[in-house]
């Protein structure tokens, strides 16, 4: 079914931002494999996040809902992973089936992996690759792509690994296989991605070292044969899924929002960072920490916003926000420029081109290229009236529905179904704002 966002004269109200996806993952994949029993508080119950529950359990873990957003796993420790009985479906979750290859590559387990369409046309070469050098075998159709047969060992073997573009998944992946290598494990990125699962690791009690390189180098290593120990953790606010709501703050006609609870991690805020650049008014209060991240309220206001030329050294600590900054793009005057997101391409859609497309049939003029993409903006409230294709892409989604809160007409998606995956609250959380989203 379609849903339609109206446009509405003010947006106003406080949100608590709902966990963070890329922490709530790790949290039960490292509970999983610990030594004890560990209680996680605020994990973000999305739909992504329960098919990585569901895969703990299923091989070995015991994973307990204790509450809302609470959850009480016991590890399966030194008796390790344990090959499940049917195949581990991870739905839309390139995270949850990237990280969980690197995971399981270092047990002696054979396991079927499965996803929806649209996980099943994304690549895992990247990560199929290095953990097959380290010793990890798998079976697929020869493309690379989901379903296919991973065939574990406890006898991994390091490596010394540069991935050739920059992804904290294929970071992790390989992180998380030399876990249980014989050996130290290394990393070296062209320049530093998210760093949830290093400093999550460390709360688990791994040692993982960390250093600079040659320029903007990045340089992790982890040394195997650690067993992790059962913590007990809370799960910070999502800067991702809080993007939308500030953002919204940002284009409305009058009002403000503030998002509490936010992790502010420099690998996560190029977003906000961008946004502050085209002029936006926002404003920050420290509010202590959780999980090793330091948290924060965010504001944001209604703004006159300037287009701008994205800095390339943003762009890995917003690689998921670019759908959204494309519609603060739309509102804003002047152009704004996105260079170096080749990685875009090959997210749950191919995100320039559906980024395009959602702009493009609600009036706006957009240039597309090869590593991202121009918006001429309109200089205020765009014409809208379109319906947008969202290919299975929960951000396309959300950014069109935040769009049409203040375009000069409706703005409609196509199917809002996979919203479920990150953001479950987010129609009841715009609603509290004061945004008028219907099913039409």
């Amino acid at each position: 079914m379609a849903w339609t966002s109206f446009p509405v004269p003010r947006l106003q109200g406080a949100i608590r931002a709902p966990g963070d996806k890329s922490c709530s993952h790790r949290a039960l994949m490292f509970a999983g494999i610990a030594e004890g029993t560990s209680e996680i508080s605020g994990l973000l119950e999305g739909e992504d996040v329960l098919n990585t529950a569901k895969a703990m359990a299923a091989l070995g873990a015991v994973t307990t809902r204790t509450g809302d957003g609470r959850w009480s796993v016991k590890g399966v420790g030194r008796a390790g992973l344990r090959s499940p009985d049917a195949a581990l479906d991870f739905g839309n979750s390139g995270t949850g089936s990237r990280l969980m290859m690197g995971l399981m590559s270092g047990y002696p387990i054979n396991v079927e992996i499965i996803g929806d369409e649209s996980l099943s046309k994304r690549p895992m070469n990247r990560v199929i690759n290095p953990l097959e050098k380290m010793g990890a075998r798998f079976e697929h159709d020869g493309r690379g792509m989901l379903p296919l047969r991973l065939h574990g060992s406890d006898k991994l073997t390091p490596i010394a690994f540069a991935p050739p573009q920059a992804s904290a998944q294929v970071k992790s992946c390989v992180l998380l296989a030399g876990l249980n290598a014989v050996g130290k494990t290394v990393v070296t990125e062209t320049r530093a991605t998210r760093d949830h699962t290093e400093r999550m690791l460390r709360g688990f009690g791994a040692e993982v070292g960390t250093a600079s390189g040659e320029g903007t180098q990045n340089i992790v290593s982890i040394e195997g044969g650690q067993q992790l120990q059962a913590v007990d953790t809370a799960i910070p606010g999502d800067p991702s899924s809080a993007a939308f709501l500030i953002a919204a703050a940002l284009i409305s006609r009058s009002g403000g929002v503030i998002v509490e609870g936010i992790m502010s991690n420099e690998t996560r805020d190029g977003f906000f960072q961008a946004a502050a650049l085209m002029g936006a008014d926002l404003g920050a209060e420290e509010m202590g920490d959780a999980a090793g991240e330091r948290l924060i309220d965010m504001q944001g206001a209604s703004s006159q916003l300037q287009g701008r030329a994205i800095p390339e050294e943003l762009v890995a600590s917003m690689i998921d926000e670019f759908p959204i900054l494309a519609v603060l793009a739309a509102f804003a005057e002047g152009d704004t420029v996105v260079t170096g997101a080749e990685e875009l391409r090959v997210k749950e859609s191919d995100r320039i081109a559906a980024i395009v497309a959602m702009l493009r049939v609600n009036g706006v003029e957009v240039d597309e290229t090869e590593d991202g993409f121009v918006v001429h903006g309109c200089g205020g409230p765009p014409p809208g009236g379109g319906l947008v294709e969202t290919h299975h892409d929960h951000r396309i989604a959300m950014s069109a529905l935040v769009m049409g809160t203040a375009s000069q007409n409706p703005v409609s998606i196509d199917d809002a179904a996979m919203i479920a995956t990150s953001y479950p609250a987010f129609m009841s959380h715009m609603a509290e704002l004061g945004a008028d989203i219907r099913e039409t």
